[in-house]
């Protein structure tokens, strides 16, 4: 049976475990308990997962405030009355906030957890294929505002992140592509991730796509460790963002803005993504950084998996009005992250102009 074990090691003294398993979705609150020595949990749980494994996420000590689904509940609302909640019910600095869901869930679940009396003990259970490989580690927590995504939030690590893959078996089709579209952004940033090992994983992204695409378990669980030790070798090295940490945004800056020009309503996050890596990678073929060759092979790679439809046209203004209220803008230029060879990223500054 799959058991594997990573870690992000931020320092000597400063590093947390992810977990990789088909293990009992029963045997998640042992599990948790013996990462933190909470007397009370605060289990944040997405509507969605409540409903199929509520029964299951019964924690000893524990209170539980459901979420209701989709990237619009990322706001300050929310996080208000997440943290009323956890004031009502009396947690206090000793105690633990567990985050169920999908990279929603996670985002708010941190930002209250590293907010509240200061910050108490956070971890993360990632339901979906996005937040496995993605957004539960790192230590991004935050919320959207109405100037634009995850505007407003910190870095605060969690002290385990249990990834248990019997939660994708119930993933619908179109949740399940949206994760499919963070894990083949790795395939086109692997080198400059610095992990030390040669993974090829855009190769092997074109070679088992129908394998990946039926959910066959063990490719499955291949793919979700490369993403997520390609994730930690990133974030052991700049945890804050500093520079390396930049190159995971490939295909974000236009995929962040085309979601707040639509309201977060029309797209799912990895679909935004997918539109943006292919702008990406087309503006890197018109800068001449890549061959018209690596190009088209690039577009393929991400046909495959059907990530996204036919792209409509987008109002060119709003778009980048959006980018430039981006939190990665820095002395007014755009932040985009392009290949300059196969399976290497950079991260470079745009102008207005250099979009027309």
């Amino acid at each position: 049976m799959l058991d594997e074990k990573l870690l992000v090691e931020l320092s000597a003294e400063k590093q947390y475990p992810i977990f990789i398993n088909f293990d009992l979705i029963e045997n998640l609150e042992k599990s948790v308990f013996n990462y933190t020595k909470a007397n009370k949990i605060l289990l944040v749980v997405s509507e969605k997962v409540n409903k199929i494994y509520g029964g299951k996420l019964n924690f000893k000590n524990s209170i539980k405030y459901v979420l209701k689904d989709g990237e619009r509940q990322k706001n300050l609302k929310n996080y208000q009355r997440i943290l009323n909640f956890a004031l009502k019910n009396k947690l206090e600095r000793k105690d633990a906030i567990v985050a169920i869901g999908g990279g929603v869930v996670g985002d708010i679940s941190g930002f209250v957890a590293a907010t509240y009396l200061r910050g108490i003990d956070f971890i993360q259970i990632p339901t979906t294929l996005l937040a496995c490989v993605d957004s539960s580690v790192g230590g991004k927590v935050g919320i959207n505002t109405d100037f634009g995504k995850n505007m407003v939030g910190a870095f605060y690590q969690p002290k385990a992140v249990f990834c248990n893959l019997n939660f994708l078996k119930t993933l619908d089709e179109r949740q399940f592509k949206t994760g499919l579209s963070e894990v083949i952004k790795y395939a086109f940033i692997e080198k400059s991730c610095q992990a030390g090992y040669e993974y090829n994983f855009f190769e092997f992204l074109e070679k088992n796509s129908d394998k990946i695409l039926s959910r066959d378990e063990e490719v499955l669980a291949k793919i979700i460790k490369i993403s997520l030790e390609l994730k930690a070798s990133v974030v052991a090295k700049d945890e804050k963002e500093q520079g390396l940490r930049k190159i995971l945004n490939f295909g974000h800056t236009l995929g962040h803005a085309i979601e707040k020009v639509t309201n977060y309503k029309k797209y799912t996050h990895g679909e935004a993504v997918a539109i943006g890596m292919n702008f990406a990678i087309s503006l890197a073929c018109k800068k001449g950084l890549i061959t018209e060759e690596y190009k088209n092979q690039s577009f393929e790679l991400i046909k495959k998996y059907n990530l996204v439809g036919k792209t409509p046209k987008f109002n060119q203004k709003k778009l980048i009005d959006a980018m430039y209220s981006d939190k990665k803008v820095e002395d007014g230029k755009i932040k985009f992250i392009l290949p300059i060879r196969k399976a290497s990223a950079e991260c470079l500054d745009f102008n207005p102009e250099d979009f027309y």
